[in-house]
């Protein structure tokens, strides 16, 4: 394959992998011997074995961060920090996408940037919607509610009131409050029930203040 034929193939992919390039009769040793030296070469960038981007200035679409980890962790979706910056629940911005999911704990580090993943067993592995993060770019992203509880329930001594207001959690109209305490019973894990009782005192607090 020659890289105007892959440029055709890929162009609007923003992240593609090596098994497209397989198709019909095509070598793979050939096929994988090409996609190394185009590596070598910065025509494009190798995220992982076997998943890769087109480098600039030959690719069209910029791929998102959170398609990427996703890309990059299949089963997994953009959660905890990353999930509450994106829906504007924390004033930090937030350099490392994080996600969790299936397979064990792992940082990636890319061209692209950083991907932090942090292990859920699959029972709650729930509370999450295929979105679009940018134009014809869709990823798995934890609504508000479960990406708080997520990361609650992965840092230690999380269940504090000192620990959530730490958080500063803003935008308080992305929460439906209902719903937190339907994901922390479904948990079925104290920890997150309480957190969602702390949680309900602060945004009742702030609102009265407010009022």
């Amino acid at each position: 394959m020659k890289f105007d034929q892959l440029i055709e193939l890929v162009a609007n992919e923003p992240v593609f992998s090596s098994s497209l390039l397989l198709a019909g009769k095509q070598n793979s040793y050939a096929v994988q011997l090409q996609l190394s030296r185009w590596v070598s070469a910065g025509k494009i960038i190798k995220l992982k074995r076997g998943l890769y981007a087109l480098a600039e200035p030959w690719r069209k679409t910029i791929p998102h961060p959170f398609l990427t980890s996703n890309r990059l962790l299949p089963g997994s979706y953009v959660s905890l920090q990353a999930a509450l910056a994106w829906h504007g629940a924390i004033p930090e911005y937030v350099p490392v996408v994080t996600s969790v999911g299936c397979g064990r704990p792992n940082v990636i580090t890319t061209p692209l940037g950083s991907f932090q993943h942090n292990f859920i067993h699959e029972k709650f592995r729930f509370g999450y919607d295929k979105i679009e993060v940018a134009p014809s770019q869709f990823a798995f992203v934890a609504v508000p509610e479960k990406a708080l509880l997520d990361l609650v329930f992965l840092t230690p001594g999380a269940d504090t009131r000192a620990y959530i207001e730490e958080l500063r959690l803003q935008n308080h109209a992305a929460f439906h409050l209902d719903l937190l305490h339907n994901f922390a019973a479904r948990s079925g894990k104290p920890k997150l029930q309480r957190a969602a009782a702390i949680i309900t005192t602060l945004f009742e607090t702030d609102r009265n203040v407010s009022s």
